[in-house]
């Protein structure tokens, strides 16, 4: 996920920053960061202010901390939720789930909008025209993809397990024919 939203951000013109560990900076620099940040030694809540978006694919406490990085009218994304009422109505889910997603991500909201900042949650599914378009900004080597390690079919036991481990710089691959 990290490795293609800071490359597709660079592409946009945004300014960069991520977090990653000391072992990973060279790359994330290589895929377009402009700052990074040693998730180990430093607290990005600390070192960034005035940012626009914050994309959070890691645990509340890491999106409730990215609240302080964002200026007023900023917008915080997460993919790792809580899912919010909007979310709900678009996927067309029954009136009686909004109420559960609004109690779900009744804290977040609150806090965001506290300081000014819109929250939402992005559950991501396949869409035919914005898959072309990734396939063509991949084509022309705008957007490099990165994968970290290759697994046979008959290794997927192996491959969720090196996953799981949190070490992999990339996209682990399980190769089915």
């Amino acid at each position: 996920m990290g490795t293609f939203a800071i490359q597709l951000a660079k592409h946009l013109g945004a300014t960069v920053a991520t977090t990653t560990s000391a072992a990973n900076s060279d790359l994330v620099r290589r895929l377009g960061a402009d700052v990074v940040i040693d998730y180990r030694t430093e607290d990005f809540e600390e070192l960034l202010h005035d940012y626009d978006v914050v994309l959070n694919s890691l645990d509340s406490k890491t999106l409730t901390k990215s609240l302080r990085v964002l200026k007023p009218g900023g917008k915080l994304i997460s993919i790792s939720g809580p899912p919010d009422p909007g979310f709900a109505r678009e996927i067309g889910k029954p009136w009686i789930l909004r109420p559960a997603t609004r109690v779900l991500s009744h804290r977040i909201r609150t806090a965001a909008k506290r300081r000014r900042i819109s929250y939402s949650f992005l559950f991501m599914r396949a869409n035919g025209n914005q898959l072309r378009e990734i396939t063509s900004l991949i084509d022309s080597g705008i957007i490099q993809p990165v994968v970290d390690r290759a697994f046979p079919f008959e290794s997927t036991n192996e491959a969720l397990a090196y996953v799981e481990k949190g070490r992999a710089k990339g996209k682990v691959v399980i190769k089915v024919k």
